[in-house]
């Protein structure tokens, strides 16, 4: 006599088997991630020059060398796949300065690159989006029988002005000096001196819009200012004023 197999059974059994792994791997990489995650209390296997008061970054890090020469500031966070370098290559002494610079409260994106052989600056509270690359080195083309990887490069110092936004996709070229609250849009291709309060766009970028002191932003914004959060407001009100709106939307929904 042939006994019937339940096959919901096997079915459930395999389902809860494949849950509580999910759970048990996403655990283990939450640890991992956690664990990896360099700051100045736990700097991994860098030696930077400096890691700053609440400075993270996250892992998995990116190619990092000549990290001696690298000075990160307080409260800084640096994405997954972040690459930061100082030098052409490792192990090279740089002599007595720092070589790349990142100010208090900088943002860099996911797998952003920041490439510095000669002075690199980044003032505090800039923001960069994913896949940003900035170089302060660019191969040279003057022999045309040399292969141009084989030529030797051009470099120049960078320094990008405290308080600028680099949109995703940016590359600031060697030589670059961006002012202060500068915004650099997705995909442009920076080089040369950008004052500050400016906006630029393009490859090579140019300036598309500027803060004048008498007539403000030209040519005009053509959105209006976002409305700030009051002072004072707690974040239980904010989630309160959250949960009404969404009810609202929900009957005026039901209304239509």
């Amino acid at each position: 006599m042939r006994v019937p197999i339940n096959q919901n059974v096997f079915s459930s059994v395999a389902a809860w088997r494949r849950r509580a792994v999910s759970r048990a791997v996403h655990r283990g990489a939450r640890w991992v991630r956690e664990a990896a995650a360099v700051t100045a209390g736990r700097p991994g296997p860098y030696r930077f020059r400096r890691i700053g008061t609440g400075t993270r970054l996250a892992f998995p890090q990116g190619t990092v060398f000549g990290d001696p020469w690298i000075e990160l500031g307080d409260h800084c966070i640096i994405a997954q796949d972040v690459t930061l370098t100082a030098g052409m290559m490792p192990d090279l002494d740089l002599g007595p300065d720092p070589i790349l610079t990142l100010g208090n409260g900088v943002v860099l994106g996911r797998g952003s690159h920041v490439i510095a052989d000669v002075r690199l600056t980044i003032g505090d509270d800039c923001f960069f989006g994913p896949g940003v690359y900035v170089t302060t080195t660019n191969h040279s083309y003057d022999d045309p029988e040399v292969p141009i990887g084989k030529q030797w490069p051009r470099s120049d110092p960078v320094t990008i002005g405290s308080g600028s936004w680099i949109g995703t996709g940016a590359v600031i070229l060697p030589g670059a000096r961006l002012g202060r609250n500068v915004v650099v849009a997705a995909g442009a291709v920076v080089r040369g001196e950008v004052p500050d309060h400016a906006v630029v766009a393009g490859a090579p970028a140019k300036i598309v819009r500027r803060w004048d002191p008498q007539e403000g932003w030209q040519p005009p914004l053509r959105t209006p200012a976002p409305v700030p959060i009051p002072e004072g407001v707690t974040p239980e009100q904010l989630r309160a004023l959250g949960a009404w709106q969404a009810e609202g939307a929900g009957e005026a929904y039901e209304a239509f």
